[in-house]
């Protein structure tokens, strides 16, 4: 049995994995959802001086204290950054999984991947800041009743250095030799991870999946992620 560790995206928290993490445990797979320093339940958390290593340390200290190997390690949305940081730190990483997400290059920051028209929004309003407020949620194809209410009540502001400082990767021997899966959300697409679906579609390295669905899609279609994550943990 796989060790899942799914990583949110900006804004989010542990909590937006609530629909799939107890059907991957069902299936009988170790599941952890953390909510990375000032977000979610640990919003209390929220200071200036979180950036990028921060929430990067987040994830390889999870997977050492809770002595886990082999793990399939998922991230979505700004969420990318965080564990190609951690699998290139971390030799208990096994498999990477990208949910319409960035796949940085070296000295690269999550804003530079952003639609620039959203990205000049968010320098702006963090260098005043510190902090950056999530765009309309209907961006992430949020727009049921049910959804709203799901998700608004648990929003909360991105700390601006987990957005604006580059990742530094040190080891890119180890990011090459893992497994990678993309998986794209196209209905609707945000825009930002165009490009990456793009370049990953036909790569022979990766595995490729396209969900017709926002990209919130751990909210909007949970039943037809857990069957990808699924596929990928039993895949050699």
């Amino acid at each position: 049995m796989a060790a899942f560790v799914l990583i949110h995206g900006a804004w989010h928290g542990g909590w937006c994995w609530k629909f799939v993490a107890p059907a991957l445990r069902r299936a009988g797979h170790e599941v952890y959802a953390p909510s990375l320093t000032g977000m979610g339940e640990r919003k209390h958390l929220a200071r200036f001086g979180i950036d990028l290593d921060t929430h990067i340390e987040d994830v390889v200290s999870l997977i050492e204290m809770e002595d886990l190997s082999d793990v399939v390690l998922v991230g979505h949305s700004y969420g990318g950054m965080v564990v190609t940081g951690a699998a290139e730190r971390s030799k208990r990483v096994g498999k990477l999984v990208y949910l319409d997400a960035v796949v940085p290059e070296d000295g690269k920051a999550m804003l530079d991947y952003v639609v620039p028209e959203r990205s000049a929004r968010m320098r702006d309003e963090g260098a005043k800041a510190g902090f950056v407020t999530a765009p309309p949620f209907s961006l992430f194809g949020i727009t049921r009743a049910d959804h709203l209410g799901f998700t608004k009540q648990r929003e909360v502001s991105q700390p601006y250095a987990t957005m604006s400082q580059p990742i530094r990767l040190r080891n890119p021997e180890r990011l090459a030799r893992l497994p990678k899966t993309y998986i794209y959300c196209s209905s609707p697409a945000t825009g930002t991870f165009d490009a990456f679906a793009a370049k990953y579609r036909n790569d022979p390295a990766w595995r490729f999946h396209e969900m017709k669905t926002g990209h919130d899609a751990m909210i909007l279609a949970p039943g037809e992620l857990t069957a990808l994550l699924l596929q990928t943990a039993e895949r050699a």
